[in-house]
């Protein structure tokens, strides 16, 4: 048999097995992640785990497959494998060179795998970071996925994730404390007021008694409402408003400060506005004129 026919059958062999390679490559991945998102969305609840790794691993192993998949086309054929040798003998340069041009991506690989482990936050916490705020919906290699109340994504990358400050509102426990202020004119009843607001907070469906047992047991009002300020033109009352969750209390705040407008009106209580006085020190007619 000719020489150039053996080669060409040889090459052909190498070409299908290449093609073979890549294409359980792409039916592994898919497979390997679509299980693994129908395990995370079945098993969270029922068993108490935590998302977030599982997601992580679930994008990372994409990458293991495609590299797997690089390394034996590199390896089946003898043309590639000449070329994978001399690539390796070069491979302290190269690495220099890859690792300087690619290092904020390997910041946010590394930044990745650094939330995983040490866990700031996980996937469907409500989180607020670099003035963003929503829920954390997915974890990759290179960044952060948050749905902001907005339902728009937000993407940040992970290194950036690793070095800012982050509010996390669910790391422990949902129930939460939201502070609802309400400014009142000096010559109002402080505690008509605070009587209104009271009754208000108690009535909306999702306040909870958010008192520690020796405070029930001293009889402490619910919700505690303080004084804090004595503004230019208004005394500030705020409201220690306890909920089941941060979207909870972003809604009840609306709410209360709805209805409280509307009992303050019908019972009396002003809230202030600030009043300018303009004088006019040289009036047309010689005289002071003030108008208010």
């Amino acid at each position: 048999m000719d020489k150039e026919i053996i080669l060409k059958i040889v090459a052909d062999n190498h070409l299908i097995a290449v093609a073979i390679a890549i294409a359980i490559a792409v039916i592994l991945s898919y497979t390997l992640r679509k299980f693994l998102t129908k395990f995370i969305a079945n098993r969270s609840d029922s068993l108490n785990i935590d998302p977030t790794r599982y997601n992580f691993m679930k994008n990372a192993s994409t990458a293991l497959i495609i590299g797997a998949a690089l390394a034996f086309t590199f390896y089946a054929i003898p043309s590639l494998r000449s070329i994978g040798t001399t690539l390796f003998a070069g491979a302290g340069i190269a690495a220099a060179a890859i690792a300087f041009a690619s290092q904020q991506a390997l910041s946010n690989i590394i930044g990745g795998v650094f939330l995983v482990i040490f866990r700031p936050f996980r996937v469907g916490d409500i989180i607020h970071v670099a003035a963003n705020s929503g829920e954390v919906e997915d974890i990759t290699l290179r960044h952060t996925v948050i749905k902001s109340f907005e339902n728009r994504r937000i993407i940040i990358p992970n290194a950036v994730m690793s070095n800012e400050t982050i509010v996390n509102s669910s790391i422990k426990e949902e129930k939460m404390c939201r502070f609802i202020e309400f400014g009142i004119s000096y010559d109002s009843s402080v505690d008509l007021a605070k009587k209104i607001i009271r009754e208000e907070a108690i009535k909306h469906p999702e306040y909870l008694d958010g008192r520690t047992p020796e405070e029930k047991n001293k009889g402490n009002a619910t919700p505690r409402i303080a004084m804090t300020s004595h503004g230019d033109f208004a005394i500030t009352l705020r409201t220690y408003f306890w909920c089941g969750g941060p979207i909870k209390a972003m809604n009840a705040h609306w709410d209360l400060l709805e209805s409280v407008k509307k009992r303050f009106d019908a019972e009396g209580i002003e809230i202030p506005f600030p009043y300018r006085t303009i004088v006019y020190k040289n009036d047309i007619d010689g005289t002071s004129k003030k108008e208010t």
